[in-house]
């Protein structure tokens, strides 16, 4: 392989993490560093929270075969709609979340079996749960806000200025357990890291060479310090950061570890293939779409507790949010192709252009227009590797 094509390889394979890297230092240079300042930093965790947890779940309805669920942000409205009610009542905090999560898992399960048993095609399907859903939230609330005042729930689950993780190191200028994990996150990745890779060796299965391992996890080690440390100075971990990190760690592994994500991958390959090996694929897809509901029902309780009130119009665009991040984070439109990390790197960049050009004023409606043409650039890509590879 001559340098030229390693390099195109390479290219190809970190495509979004590379976007992520120059659109964040265009917007840092035309902000004059503010885009990078600890608090900028915290809120791009806050306000997209609900964008990295939809978009983990509308992975999996993706890779069946570029399927996607349109009734997310309706589900999200409804299902903050159900919990705001019940906590105004005084219902206990955790039966109120309990609630909200079955809510959301019985309503992914209810469109899951039309789309896996009878065959309704998933657009139809979630476009129809899309109205039903948002009719339903109006319903409930009548058109009126409705106050999240359980200060518990919203501490938890929110984005607020008091939704951090205590420092039990009690820092006086930094935040000293923020710095903690951050190490303890970068020491349990580098032993992953040459764990994986002592066991493929072992095993005469194909490794990266060890530079390109060493710089990898140079760049990603040094990533993650710089992060922790602006956090740090700030207020520390965010809640909604431990929120998100608890759905990325179990959705990767369930993606990349079990036979449920081998599947997954599978249908999206070949679908034909993949039932004439023996796999119920119904039974694929009904895994996915009751995910994405109960992983909705999340993402739910997020909204609420940042936003502390439910009103009609929570969740509006919600679904073309995750969509976008899924796609631009290297999800193929055609299923099959994807991971939970690339997800994340799609929502991040997102999040960046939207806070970056917020910072910089530009006007909500050309702010679409760029995540619109950026979006349409990641397709492109996708299709054109598609040709170029066959």
């Amino acid at each position: 392989m001559t340098t030229k094509t390693k390099i195109l390889n390479f290219i190809q394979k970190y495509t979004m993490i590379i976007a992520l890297i120059l659109v964040t230092a265009f917007f840092a240079w035309r902000t004059n560093g503010k885009l990078l300042l600890p608090q900028n930093l915290t809120n791009i965790i806050a306000q997209n929270a609900y964008v990295f947890v939809l978009a983990t779940g509308m992975l999996l309805c993706i890779l069946t075969g570029g399927n996607i669920d349109l009734s997310v942000g309706s589900v999200v409205c409804f299902v903050g709609t159900v919990g705001a009610v019940m906590m105004r009542s005084d219902l206990n905090l955790w039966l109120a979340v309990a609630v909200m999560l079955v809510v959301g898992l019985l309503i992914g399960a209810w469109q899951a079996f039309w789309i896996a048993y009878v065959k309704v095609p998933p657009f139809i399907t979630t476009l129809a749960g899309m109205m039903v859903f948002r009719g339903l939230s109006n319903v409930v609330l009548q058109g009126k806000t409705v106050s999240v005042t359980n200060e518990k729930f919203v501490q938890i689950f929110g984005g607020g200025a008091n939704c951090y993780v205590p420092d039990f190191f009690h820092g006086e200028n930094i935040n000293i357990l923020c710095v903690v994990v951050g190490v303890v996150a970068c020491a349990l990745y580098l032993f992953f890291t040459i764990r994986s890779r002592s066991i493929r060796k072992r095993n005469d299965l194909e490794v990266d060479s060890l530079a390109k391992t060493i710089l990898k996890a140079v760049v990603i080690v040094a990533v993650v310090i710089f992060f922790t440390m602006r956090l740090a100075q700030y207020k520390g971990i965010p809640m909604a950061l431990l929120w998100v990190a608890l759905v990325v760690l179990i959705y990767t592994y369930i993606t990349s570890k079990t036979a449920v994500g081998r599947y997954l991958y599978a249908i999206g390959g070949n679908e034909v293939a993949t039932k004439l090996s023996g796999i119920d694929t119904r039974k694929i897809y009904f895994f996915a779409y009751a995910n994405m509901g109960l992983l909705a029902g999340l993402a739910g309780i997020l909204t609420i507790a940042r936003m502390t009130s439910a009103q009609p119009t929570y969740g509006q665009n919600y679904e073309m949010d995750a969509i976008g991040s899924c796609f631009i984070g290297g999800a193929s439109a055609y299923g099959g192709v994807g991971t939970v990390p690339g997800v994340i790197i799609g929502a991040l960049l997102m999040g960046v252009i939207n806070i970056g050009m917020s910072i910089m004023g530009v006007d909500a409606n050309y702010q679409k227009v760029v995540k619109g043409m950026v979006l349409l650039a990641a397709v492109i890509f996708d299709v054109v590797s598609k040709k170029k590879s066959r």
